[in-house]
């Protein structure tokens, strides 16, 4: 595993800057609506950038608009140095999620080594689905959502899981699911796909603090937030999206929890003035 130094740490910052630059840039020819997210969002209020420590980035948006985004990304995403991968244009991608990555670029997470696609410098882009109103159909529905989570991970579970039980476990899961993974996915797709549900969510992605969703209306108006230097859009209700996930979110974490994620290879481009 290597560890980032802050020079490499905040080098890799600037490639993923250059993302979000991309993405906003074709979300706004296209008329895309997204919001920055997650830990990127919570550095764009907390420190008018990155997290110090944060190594990856991520904007979310409605599925709707994700299908506009993974049209936008055949016609005009610079392909000279950006290319985009999600489950239906990546052979061998197992996330319910796309990723726009960086050309010349090497990113490898540790555990991922084997994975069979190229795996650049990237920053995340989370569809939101419906979560069912009724509490039954909600519990079954979070079922399924993990379900599918699980047999994603399986190829990389198969064999880093500890324990040999488990180990066996998620390979018998991949061997079920590996050449119809990406029909199961868009099952769970097609039984999500109600616009008129109170919540939404990122079906593959586990929801913190025991939350139903997202509040769907917080994604009907946009606004826009610095975030090193460049504005960006950010959905309107940003504020309770992050007490929400984060709960007191002006609060840094203890100095041991500030960690980044586990990286076995880098190598990034040159980099130009963004």
């Amino acid at each position: 595993m290597i560890q980032l130094t802050p020079e490499q740490l905040r080098e890799l910052q600037f490639v993923e800057l250059e993302i979000l630059i991309e993405i906003d840039r074709i979300c706004k020819k296209n008329h895309i609506r997204y919001s920055l997210t997650g830990g990127t969002l919570l550095g764009a209020v907390r420190h008018g950038g990155f997290i110090p420590w944060d190594d990856d980035a991520d904007v979310s948006m409605l599925r709707s608009e994700y299908r506009k985004f993974q049209k936008a990304c055949k016609t005009d995403l610079d392909k000279s140095r950006f290319y985009f991968q999600d489950i239906d244009n990546t052979l061998g991608y197992r996330w319910g999620y796309g990723k726009v990555r960086r050309k010349d670029s090497l990113f490898l997470r540790e555990h991922q080594e084997d994975m069979p696609y190229e795996q650049g410098v990237f920053v995340d882009v989370f569809p939101r689905d419906a979560v069912p109103d009724n509490k039954v159909l909600r519990k079954m529905h979070s079922f399924a959502c993990y379900c599918v989570r699980k047999s994603m991970w399986s190829a990389v579970g198969r064999k880093v899981s500890q324990g040999r039980i488990m180990r066996l476990w998620y390979t018998i899961v991949y061997a079920l699911t590996k050449n119809n993974i990406t029909k199961i996915y868009h099952f769970l797709i097609k039984i999500s796909s109600n616009k008129k549900t109170e919540y939404v969510r990122a079906l593959t992605f586990p929801l913190p603090n025991k939350q139903i969703g997202y509040k769907r209306e917080w994604y009907r108006q946009y606004d826009k937030i610095e975030f090193e230097g460049y504005r960006f859009q950010v959905e309107k209700s940003y504020l309770e999206w992050l007490k929400s996930e984060f709960g007191d979110y002006m609060s840094l974490p203890p100095v041991e929890k500030r960690k980044t994620h586990p990286v076995s290879k880098i190598k990034l481009p040159e980099r130009k003035n963004v």
